[in-house]
This record gives C-alpha cells, structure tokens and sequence, in this order.
C-alpha cells in the first residue's frame, strides 16, 4: 500500500505542470571572436572600413537558456532536479513571462532590446574613443491610456525635454523623472518636418522602481561616422552591451587590453558609458566558469547577489560605468600595478 502511494505520488510529480521555470547557463560568446551565421563563420564584431588591430584573448559575453514557458510548463519533477544544482535558478513563469505577454512577445521585445544594447554599445565605444556624431530620438509608440496618448505619434522625433537635449535615451528618461508630476514637461517634437511644443504631465510608473514618465518607448537612431556590425542569432535582451562595447574598443585599439586573459562579463549600457543591472548573474558567472574565465565584469548594482553565490576561483569586479571596465581590464593586464576597481567577490 505505502508503496503503490509513493508511486502515485512520483506519476503526480512527473505529470502536474508547475508555475516555475528553470534559468540556467547558456551559450557564451566571444565578442572578439566569430560566430556562425547561415552556416558560415563570421566577426561577432565586425569593423569593415577603419583600421583594426589583433586581439588576444577573450572578452565573453554570457547568457541564460530558459526552461519552460507558459504553454511548456516544467513539471514538479523537473523543478526538484534543479533545486540541488547552484548554476540554476527556479523562478515563477510570470518574472520572465508577465501575465497577458505570450511567448512570441516576449521573444521579440528580447530581439528589440538587444538591437537597442548594440547601437548604445557602438555609441558608448565610439564616444570613449573620441568620435563625435548625432543622435536621434524617435517615439516608438505612446501606452494607452497614458499622458501622451493623443499628443505624441510613432514617428515623432524628440528635440528637447524642458529646453534640454539629449544624447541618449537614458537622458532624456532622468530629464522626465526629475520633472516630477506636478508640472507639465515642456517637449518640442517634430512631425512631417514641422516643429511643435506641447506640455504633458508625467505620471507615476508601476513597481517599486518607480519613477515620473510621460508614457512613450523612444528608440535612439545614432549617425555613426564609423561602420560597426555586431552579427548574432537567436540572443535576446539587453545584458550584452558592455561586452559589445568592450570587444569594440579593443579592435579599433592597439594591444590586447585584457591582456591575453579569457575575461567575462555583462551589464547594460548606455551611450553614455553608464552600465546597469542585469537578471541571471548566477547563471552568468558559472557560465564564464565553464568557459575558462578567471575574471568576471559584473554591475555593482548586481554586487550583493554576486558575493552570495561567486563560483570559486573567479574573481569578480564591481562596474559602474564603461571606465570602470576598461581599469578593470588595466588592472587585470597588470598594467596599474595591481591597483585597480574593488571586487564583489565572495572568493
């Protein structure tokens, strides 16, 4: 009898669907290396006309392979197997999949992010370097119901937000947050080649994150005087672009600036060098591990998540912005004699 109920009990585990999924480690990438496309291998960074130099050793960029989604849930069975292995995460369904967003949404605004972290990561590694060029903001679309539905229209390009411009997204984000709620940001915008100013109040975002917006998604479009062409397949998100921006630098510079070491990392990015948080940092450091790498970039925002779960033997630095990476990497070559950025380390 206890052992026809033990039966059951492992049938009902391997068969009743869960409300979790499994993030693990997935593919790592050398921006400084190739990857195949249509069957053929190509640059992942790919600088066709300006001088470029050789590169040694690696800079990865890491991702997260997702188990399970909404309409391929894992069962209980699959969830207790991952428990006991610390390079995997079980989260809830809806932290990756909200509730009302379906699989092939989520996957294309994965692909929408990661276009976006690529041209933010040329414009980052060209302004380091010294190159100088335009930038255009552009409104994507207005959310319903909120203060510029009906003022602003896809295709509206954005001149100023209180008499300020911008060079990013991410600026003109801070300009609408300051504001506040309680007076009308002044936005000048142009449609069909015509000028206009409006002023719309901000309202409060959701979450607990949140911050004073005008309701519209802006894509930036940049006039870049150098041709830079990141190839990758089937990688979505928006993590990768402090790797791109890196893998960038190092081939329109002379020597190695990771010194001939595999180096990881990941972070966001903004054109203005500013690096962010990113989700999966578990996942992401034994990824790097499995690759051969000894050092690891993380954002510092990332930094209490890191030293609780650090794989040992790897050595993790805190960034805040693209200089910090490039110190990193100085220290990393010996090239500070040692002294460099603070680590989030648990080793």
């Amino acid at each position: 009898m206890v052992l026809s109920v033990a039966l059951v009990g492992t049938l009902l585990a391997t068969l009743v669907p869960s409300p979790y999924i499994i993030e693990q480690p997935g593919p790592v990438y050398d921006t400084l290396g190739d990857v195949e496309i249509e069957g053929a291998l190509v640059p992942l960074i790919q600088i066709p006309v300006e001088t470029t130099y050789p590169t040694e050793g690696a800079l990865d960029m890491l991702t997260v392979n997702v188990l399970g989604n909404p309409d391929s849930p894992l069962s209980w069975f699959e969830i207790g197997a991952a428990y006991f292995d610390r390079s995997k995460a079980i989260v809830p369904v809806e932290s990756v999949y909200p509730v009302g967003v379906t699989v092939e949404e989520s996957t294309e605004a994965g692909a929408i992010q990661m276009e976006t972290s690529q041209q933010e990561a040329i414009a980052a590694a060209l302004s380091d370097l010294g190159y100088e060029f335009d930038a255009t903001l552009t409104v994507a679309e207005t959310s319903a119901g909120g203060p510029s539905e009906g003022v602003l229209e896809a295709g509206d390009i954005i001149r100023s937000v209180n008499g300020e411009t911008f060079a990013d997204v991410a600026g003109l984000r801070d300009e609408i947050a300051a504001n506040g709620t309680t007076t009308p940001a002044e936005v000048v915008f142009e449609r069909e080649d015509e000028e206009l100013t409006v002023e719309i109040t901000p309202t409060m975002s959701e979450g607990d994150d949140a911050i004073a917006i005008i309701g519209v998604v802006v894509g930036s479009a940049y006039n870049f005087p150098v041709d830079v062409n990141i190839q990758l397949e089937n990688v979505g998100g928006p993590s990768a672009g402090m790797m791109f921006a890196l893998g960038i630098i190092d081939k329109l510079t002379p020597g190695a600036i990771n010194g001939g070491n595999e180096v990881a990392g990941t972070g966001t990015i903004t054109a203005t060098g500013d690096v962010g948080a990113i989700g999966g940092i578990q996942q992401k450091m034994y990824g790097a591990q499995a690759a051969g790498a000894d050092f690891f970039l993380a954002p510092v925002e990332n930094c209490d998540e890191v030293a609780e779960n650090t794989p040992k033997g790897l050595t993790v630095y805190a960034i805040d912005d693209l200089n910090d990476a490039l110190v990193a990497l100085a220290s990393i070559r010996g090239g500070l004699s040692g002294a460099g950025l603070p680590t989030c380390s648990a080793s």
